[in-house]
Order: structure tokens, then C-alpha cells, then sequence
């Protein structure tokens, strides 16, 4: 009876060490709130002083063109190439954005860096594992002792005891638990390092997405001029085969030389030549959206139509929202956070890390007792490492992260005087080039003036067809610079928007806790 009052008094007492052992294992976990290593905040980035963009408000009285939106316009947002109004191009954006595998790539790239926060988050918690084993062993019989016997064993002819061996059977269940409470913030930084980097990942998709739409507008506006080329190209063909048919007309009726035959027909060849080459630009272009869309470039086309526009009025909005309406300049400064977290994770590394383990389980030689209480083990115990000498690791590697912040914060005010001079860039070009048009759309007047004269004077017999030949080519050169330059200015516009970051802005960018959580299948599923 004693006994068994001694073993349950002894049991009382294991049971409360191991509840001691448990609340100071949690007690440690909850002095895990100091984090060591630099307090991110946002740096400065060189912004302009001035209210608006230098660009939008030079004022050319003598040289009207293009003009910004008024300040009173909305940004765009959303779908932003819908201010061209042209439905095809429409259509072709929507299939860019599910279609186009550049933007599926950087969606995965996403999904990848949402599951390192949660790979990263795992190491709040304790690992369990558990290996049930069942072995079954035999000692050799040949290892004897000539001063031990073996009621079991027989006489060797030497004189000794031989053992017959012993057998043991060992049926074990343990139960293995590790926690390595995060006391001085490592896990914490680790988490908010792939919580960052998530970000930038989430800037990297939206500035590839604008890239791909962006690309895809000038691709577009270049086809449209490509049509335009064409028919002026095929328009002057059908113009020389007239010129040549009057001349060989007026050689055989004996008022012309042949020269002049000569003439026209090597300028009507000239002008088949240019109308042919300019096919291939535009099947190239083609092939590009194509790709764009997702579509194989053998079964995708687009109808011609020779159709050149003015761009619309694009809202500019101030110098000062430029910050939180570029994906790029988002990603950069989401890289710096990430690398100032990185910087502590590197502080973390010089402090002592704290391990606490236990292991448990049954043990037994029979199956039947097994599971039962007197079968039972355990051990708890706390473990600390620290680093005494390393050669200096530690401190290099702080060094290094420092200095990869640093550079990064280069790269992010470099983005940004970047940004800056894009956005002037595209500004003074389209106004530019809507100010070049108006001038070469006089000059192809004129030039159509010159021709009509110069070809009345031919008829005449006032001048010769070389003069002719001369107005022909004067009148080409022209439409073709005029259908170039109205090009460069959709292009151009295009750009702008580009520039300004289309219809995005920061507010879009998912936050750390919206990317923490596990994304739903139809997420995963939606760039499939």
C-alpha cells in the first residue's frame, strides 16, 4: 500500500514539474517581443517644387497643338485605353490581360513569394514529429563469461557456460516537439522580409501588365499607320500607272520623248517597290500582338484599316501623385523595406538562440502493454547556442545587407528621376509632334498643289516629265513623313500614359496581411 502511494506522489510531482516546465516555456514565448535591427521608414525621393509637369504648361501662341486635360479631370484608372474610343483595340487589351504568358509568368511569381510568407510564418510554431518503430533483437550466444552461467545453457567442451542469447522485442511511440521561440525578432523580420517581397512581386505583375498593354497600343496605332501607308503607297501606284499611260500615250503619238516613258515607268516601279516593303512591317507588328494576346501568330489577324487619329486629351494630374501611381517606383521602394528588414534579420544573428525540446511517448517489449501508463517516457529540456567565434560572418554579412539598402535606395530615387523625365519626355513629343503635323499637313497640300501645277505644264508642253517625276517624288516623301509622324504621336501618347502609370495607383497594392492569407483556388486558378 505504501508503494503505491510513493509511485502516485511521484507521478503528482512529474505531472506538476511538467506543467512548471509549460508555463515557463510559454512565458518565454511571450517575451518574445524584442526585435532587433532598424525601424523602416519610407526615405524621400527628389520630387520636383514646381505644381505641374513643365511640359504641360508651355504655352507656343504662334504654334498651337495638343494640350494636356485640364487639371480638373479625373485620372484615369482602370482600364485606361479606353480613352482612344476604338473598340477593336478594346477587345485586343481584354485578351491581353488573360491571355498574354509574360503576365501569367509574373502572376505565379506571386503565387510563389504568398507561399514563402507562409513558409516564413510556419517557424512560430512548434515542429512535432513522431516515429513509431517496432524492433525485434537477438544477442549472439558465443558471448560468454567463464564466471556467469545460463540456467537455460549447456557446458561447453571447454569447460565454460555457453548462453543460448538473449531475445528482446521493443515496440516504441514517441512524440518529439521542438520550439525555438522567436526572443529577439528573427522570425518576425524573416516574415515581414517575405511579406515585402510579396509586394514587390505584387508591383513587378502590375508594371509587366501595363508593359504588355502598353506595348500592345503601339503595336496597334503602328499597324493603323502601316494601313495609312499602304493606301497612300497604293493611291500613288494607280497615280503613276495614269502619268504612264499619258506618257507612252504622247510618245507614240510622237510629242514626247521616250525618255520620259523611261521615267514614269521607273517611278511607278519605285512606288510598287515601297508598296510591297511596307507589308512586311506591318505583318511583323501583327505577329507581335499575336504573341501578345496568347494567340499562335499562324491563325491571328487583324483587318486593315487605314485610319489615323489625334490623340485624346490625357490627364496628367500634379508631380506630386506621380509617386503612388507608378508600379516600378512601388517595387523599388517595397525592395528597400525588404532589404531593411534583411538588415535585422542580419542584428539577429549576433544574440543566442533559445531551443526548447521534448519527447515522449510509450515504450514496451509486449504489444499488449504498449500503450499503457507504467510504458510511458519523457524528457524536456532547454537548449541555448550562441556563436563564440566565426571569424567575423556575422558582422560581413550586416555589412553586406547595409550595403545592398543602400544600393537599393539609389535604385529607388534613380526610379524615380526616371519617372520624372519620362513623363516630360512624352509630354513635349506629342505636343511636339502635333505641331509637326499641322506643318507637314500644309507641306503635303502644297506638294499636291506643286504636282497638279507641275503636270499641267507638262500636258502643255511647257515643262519636261523629269519636272513631273520631281513633284511625284516631293508629293510621296511628304504623305510618307506626314503618316510617320502621326504615328510617333499615338505612340507617343500611349507613353505618356505609360509614363504616368496608366490607370494604377499605390492604394491597388495588396498589403502584407491581405497577402498573408492563403489564396483562395480561384485565384490560383485565374491566370491558368
Amino acid at each position: 500500500m505504501r508503494t503505491n502511494l510513493e509511485g502516485s506522489a511521484h507521478n503528482s510531482r512529474t505531472l506538476l514539474l511538467c506543467l512548471r516546465i509549460a508555463i515557463g516555456m510559454v512565458a518565454l514565448g511571450s517575451m518574445a517581443g524584442c526585435t532587433v535591427g532598424p525601424k523602416y521608414h519610407r526615405p524621400s525621393a527628389p520630387t520636383p517644387a514646381a505644381a505641374n509637369y513643365k511640359e504641360s504648361t508651355i504655352n507656343f501662341q504662334d504654334a498651337p497643338g495638343w494640350k494636356v486635360a485640364s487639371p480638373q479631370e479625373a485620372l484615369l484608372r482602370g482600364k485606361w485605353w479606353e480613352i482612344y474610343n476604338d473598340p477593336e483595340l478594346n477587345a485586343l487589351e481584354e485578351q491581353v490581360n488573360i491571355n498574354n504568358q509574360n503576365i501569367k509568368q509574373f502572376f505565379e511569381n506571386l503565387m510563389v513569394a504568398r507561399a514563402e510568407i507562409r513558409e516564413a510564418r510556419a517557424q512560430y510554431w512548434p515542429t512535432v514529429t513522431t516515429n513509431p518503430s517496432f524492433q525485434r533483437s537477438r544477442a549472439s550466444a558465443n558471448l560468454t563469461n567463464a564466471f556467469n552461467t545460463n540456467t537455460a545453457g549447456g557446458t561447453s567442451p571447454g569447460g565454460q557456460t555457453a548462453s543460448t542469447g538473449q531475445q528482446t522485442t521493443i515496440w516504441s511511440f514517441p512524440v518529439d516537439i521542438s520550439w525555438v521561440p522567436d526572443l529577439w525578432g528573427k522570425i518576425r523580420n524573416e516574415v515581414h522580409q517575405a511579406q515585402y517581397a510579396a509586394q514587390v512581386s505584387a508591383a513587378d505583375l502590375e508594371n509587366e501588365r501595363l508593359t504588355e498593354q502598353a506595348s500592345l497600343a503601339e503595336y496597334y496605332f503602328e499597324i493603323r499607320g502601316q494601313d495609312a501607308l499602304q493606301k497612300i503607297l497604293d493611291e500613288t501606284v494607280q497615280a503613276d500607272q495614269k502619268a504612264l499611260e499619258v506618257t507612252q500615250a504622247a510618245y507614240d503619238a510622237g510629242v514626247d520623248d521616250y525618255i520620259s516613258v523611261v521615267e514614269a515607268q521607273t517611278t511607278l516601279e519605285s512606288a510598287q517597290s515601297q508598296a510591297i516593303n511596307v507589308k512586311v512591317a506591318r505583318a511583323q507588328y501583327e505577329h507581335a500582338i499575336a504573341v501578345l494576346v496568347g494567340r499562335v501568330a499562324t491563325d491571328f489577324s487583324i483587318p486593315v484599316r487605314p485610319e489615323l487619329t489625334s490623340p485624346p486629351p490625357i490627364p496628367t494630374g500634379v508631380p506630386s501623385e506621380l509617386l503612388q501611381r507608378r508600379p516600378d517606383i512601388a517595387a523599388a521602394e517595397r525592395t528597400l523595406a525588404e532589404a531593411n528588414a534583411t538588415i535585422g534579420i542580419g542584428y539577429g544573428a549576433f544574440f543566442p538562440n533559445l531551443t526548447l525540446s521534448a519527447s515522449g511517448g510509450f515504450e514496451s517489449s509486449a504489444f499488449k502493454k504498449w500503450f499503457e501508463w507504467p510504458s510511458r517516457f519523457w524528457s524536456i529540456g532547454p537548449t541555448i547556442s550562441q556563436t563564440i567565434f566565426n571569424g567575423g560572418l556575422y558582422r560581413a554579412e550586416l555589412n553586406q545587407y547595409t550595403a545592398t539598402y543602400n544600393a537599393d535606395l539609389a535604385a529607388y530615387r534613380q526610379t524615380t528621376l526616371t519617372a520624372f523625365q519620362q513623363v516630360e519626355d512624352y509630354l513635349s513629343a506629342v505636343r511636339l509632334y502635333s505641331q509637326q503635323v499641322e506643318r507637314q499637313q500644309a507641306a503635303v497640300n502644297h506638294a499636291q498643289e506643286f504636282l497638279n501645277l507641275e503636270m499641267g505644264r507638262y500636258e502643255t508642253g511647257i515643262d519636261p516629265y523629269v519636272d513631273v517625276v520631281t513633284a511625284q517624288t516631293t508629293l510621296l516623301s511628304n504623305q510618307e513623313t506626314l503618316a510617320t509622324i502621326q504615328v510617333e504621336q499615338m505612340t507617343s501618347s500611349v507613353s505618356l500614359i505609360e509614363a504616368l502609370g496608366g490607370g494604377w495607383d499605390e492604394s491597388q497594392l495588396p498589403t502584407p496581411a491581405q497577402l498573408t492569407q492563403k489564396p483562395p483556388a480561384s485565384d490560383s486558378a485565374m491566370q491558368k
